[in-house]
């Protein structure tokens, strides 16, 4: 098994409606997280660290910011082919953009075509995991398998959330149900569980070429990979087989990290998957020195917090906070902040998100929100505490209860 053998080709065309206003101008996968890193980070750290390093990002709608961070912060070493290279929209086919999943690595065949490889990696751009692919490949080839799916292990009263893989005790593919409305069949062994797709697919290169050209014949298809080529590969009997994500380990792995995966398409799933990393014992440890979390590495001086003799008391708990970020005073209790932050002196955020550049001004009070990037909260501001006000002034209140202020928003 070469691994210069294989393609990896990540899907970060989406639009991400249902993360809107946090993708308004930007795309889903870039999206910042953590404070530090972006989206698209968790995947590519994927691929690289289980050693594959031919990776191509398929971008579509508002990709500049996308666009600006992996060419800053993903140049790996051209002269040994090795890179991560970013593929627009090139309408190459009839014209359109992508039309679906399937449609996307259509459109873009000839970067399969172009080389021999033995193994072709289909993964989402916009989740937020740790996974050792080289396992998952190890899975896929001792199946000898044409397809291979990543699945994870939820609750089964869950299943109308999710696409819903069905198995036999061999764990090949028996039926795949988008958003069942009906008790899905459960994990072998374990009537609680079920399956849900995460989107990693592994393929036979020749096998993907082949579904992919008679997908784009089909006028009534959606091209889409869980709608169309999965369903049509199980009837038209390929091998096809699941891979148990919850099985996927790595060097320095802790015990509460096994199966973390989580869809960020929320306000409400991407706020608790930031406020996930800030528990003693995390399930997403971003501090792992045996599987480190590359992003593009800001030129910032080290963050700074003041506390004098003016009663300026800066502090932070329980909390990320990010390089050129200063607490002027003021404490932040349950944050995570980006870079360039500032705290005023006498005011309190809580539970919330601050993007870079945000600052927040003397006397304001934040308490669960998620404040986007360049944006200045004067002082003795509220936000947070009254939703209906929060409406009113423009921002978006999720249904958790979240409120959001858009990028570069003026409040007065």
């Amino acid at each position: 098994m070469y691994h210069n053998k294989v393609l990896a080709m990540v899907l970060a065309g989406g639009q991400g409606k249902r993360l809107l206003p946090l993708t308004k101008d930007r795309a889903k996968p870039a999206v910042p997280f953590g404070g530090r890193y972006r989206i698209i980070d968790f995947v590519l750290n994927n691929f690289v660290n289980s050693g594959f390093h031919k990776i191509k990002v398929l971008t579509q709608y508002k990709s500049d910011s996308l666009n600006k961070h992996i060419s800053r912060g993903w140049n790996l070493c051209s002269s040994i082919d090795q890179y991560v290279d970013l593929v627009p929209a090139q309408m190459r086919t009839d014209g359109n953009w992508y039309k679906g999943t399937a449609d996307a690595i259509y459109q873009n065949i000839n970067q399969i075509t172009d080389e021999d490889f033995e193994h072709v990696c289909v993964f989402g751009g916009d989740h937020i995991y740790k996974m050792d692919i080289r396992q998952m490949l190890t899975y896929h080839c001792e199946k000898q398998a044409d397809l291979t799916i990543s699945a994870i292990a939820i609750p089964i009263e869950l299943a109308s959330e999710y696409g819903i893989i069905e198995v036999d005790n061999n764990w090949r593919l028996q039926n795949f149900i988008e958003k069942p409305t009906t008790t899905p069949k459960h994990i072998p062994g374990d009537p609680t569980m079920c399956l849900a797709s995460m989107g990693n697919y592994i393929f036979k290169p020749e096998k993907l070429v082949e579904e992919l050209k008679k997908d784009a014949q089909n006028e009534a298809s959606s091209h889409d990979f869980g709608k169309n080529i999965i369903p049509e590969m199980l009837k038209n009997g390929s091998k096809v087989y699941v891979y148990n994500f919850s099985s996927n380990t790595y060097q320095g792995m802790s015990p509460a990290e096994r199966g973390y995966w989580r869809d960020v398409g929320t306000v409400d799933s991407y706020w608790q998957a930031n406020m996930d990393l800030l528990a003693y014992a995390p399930e997403l440890d971003l501090y792992s020195k045996h599987w480190p979390l590359r992003t593009y590495n800001y030129n910032f001086p080290p963050a700074k917090f003041i506390w004098d003799e003016d009663e300026r008391v800066g502090l932070a708990k329980n909390s990320l906070v990010s390089e050129g970020c200063i607490i002027s005073g003021g404490m932040i209790s349950g944050c995570v902040l980006s870079p360039k932050v500032r705290i005023n002196s006498y005011s309190s955020v809580c539970d919330s998100i601050l993007m870079e550049n945000v600052t927040i001004g003397r006397h304001s009070q934040i308490n669960r929100a998620i404040i986007d990037k360049n944006v200045d909260i004067p002082p003795y501001t509220e936000i947070g505490f009254n939703k209906e006000e929060d409406l009113k002034r423009g921002f978006y209140v999720s249904q958790g209860g979240i409120t959001v202020v858009p990028k570069g928003a003026i409040i007065k």
